[in-house]
């Protein structure tokens, strides 16, 4: 898979453009579309594109010779066909990489560029203005465009385009099972997605915000079920998640068209769109673990169907559990939340 790259354009003041930085080196970004004399005096690690010889990205609309450590490249707006063959002609030339900006027709003129444009290794990035459009700009032709560049003054929007490069990571460890008991009926949700997951991947869920498991997908089959890969048996109705702009939602309110994360068992998370969300009565289980000083606990379902990651990668499902068993839980000490936004000065206890 080809490496795809979130451009941000700073939609800050010059002044605060020292402290919007580190907050973009923080998410990972490593390419700022801006004045490299704008930075020169700000200690960072990012490269920089512009129409300036001393940005490492160049935008040069004459020359395509290249310095040495410079990549050169073009901007064109994109209004017929006539267009994407001049980008082609010129991208033969020697272009390192071209911005395309469309208009009214954002999917089709980039699937045709994308097409004619990936043999000859020139790298194309598109321009966006919410992260909306940068999921579509990623998404194009499967493989997507190489990079985007998207204008924001807001990290929080920075965070969420970033979920489209399937580069976020969440912090996984190993909690140790100290409880497991049966409590009675009640209603749990099974989250069925709009995507197929795979093995090793599934959804964080917990009674409490600051602690949660990874329940995995049902992909796994038995001579009693068929797959259902899209599917996570997640929790009661009353557990967490979290969501792709980094706020909780209750199961209870996840529904067609809602988004939701699905992480691996290394942390790596991606979002996805929920197709359906079934909500049924059926046997529960507490399950509470330890990790570090922190205690959490999830109310699932009681069927051999529903399972945890060990850290070693191996599934175990919640009917085979024992006290001692460890699974991996995303856990981190205990902030406030108002409607599922974090407040990090806010006192919080939950049991």
């Amino acid at each position: 898979m080809k490496t795809r790259e979130l451009i941000i354009a700073p939609k800050v003041s010059d002044a605060h453009l020292s402290k919007f930085l580190p907050q973009l080196q923080d998410e990972g970004i490593k390419v700022i579309y801006v004045d490299p004399k704008k930075i020169a005096k700000i200690k960072t690690n990012v490269d920089t594109i512009y129409p300036s010889t001393d940005a490492k990205y160049v935008i040069s609309e004459k020359s395509t010779v290249k310095a040495k450590g410079k990549k050169i490249g073009r901007k064109f707006e994109v209004l017929s066909n006539e267009d994407i063959e001049n980008i082609l002609s010129v991208a033969k030339k020697g272009l390192d990489f071209v911005i395309v900006e469309v208009k009214d027709w954002k999917i089709i003129p980039l699937e045709n560029i994308i097409a004619k444009l990936h043999k000859i290794h020139t790298k194309i990035f598109a321009i966006a203005k919410t992260p909306e459009e940068v999921r579509k700009m990623f998404s194009i032709l499967e493989v997507g465009v190489d990079g985007v560049i998207f204008t924001t003054s807001s990290i929080t929007e920075v965070r969420e385009a970033m979920l489209y490069l399937g580069t976020k990571s969440f912090d996984l460890k190993s909690a140790k099972i100290i409880e497991i008991k049966e409590v009675g009926d009640g209603e749990r949700v099974c989250v069925d997605t709009a995507s197929m997951l795979h093995k090793g991947e599934g959804m964080l869920i917990g009674s409490r915000s600051n602690f949660m498991f990874l329940v995995h997908n049902e992909s796994v089959g038995s001579s009693f079920t068929s797959p259902r890969p899209f599917r996570v048996n997640a929790g009661a109705v009353h557990c967490y998640t979290i969501s792709p702009n980094g706020t909780t939602s209750y199961l209870s309110e996840v529904e067609t068209g809602s988004e939701v994360l699905i992480l691996n068992s290394k942390g790596k998370a991606r979002r996805a769109t929920v197709g359906r969300a079934k909500i049924e009565r059926r046997p529960m289980l507490m399950i509470k673990a330890k990790a570090g000083n922190e205690i959490g606990g999830i109310i699932a379902q009681d069927a051999e169907t529903i399972r945890f990651v060990k850290p070693n990668g191996e599934l175990v499902s919640v009917t085979h559990l024992k006290k001692g068993d460890s699974v991996l839980v995303h856990a981190k000490a205990a902030t406030g939340r108002h409607f599922g936004m974090e407040v990090s000065d806010e006192y919080i206890l939950e049991k």
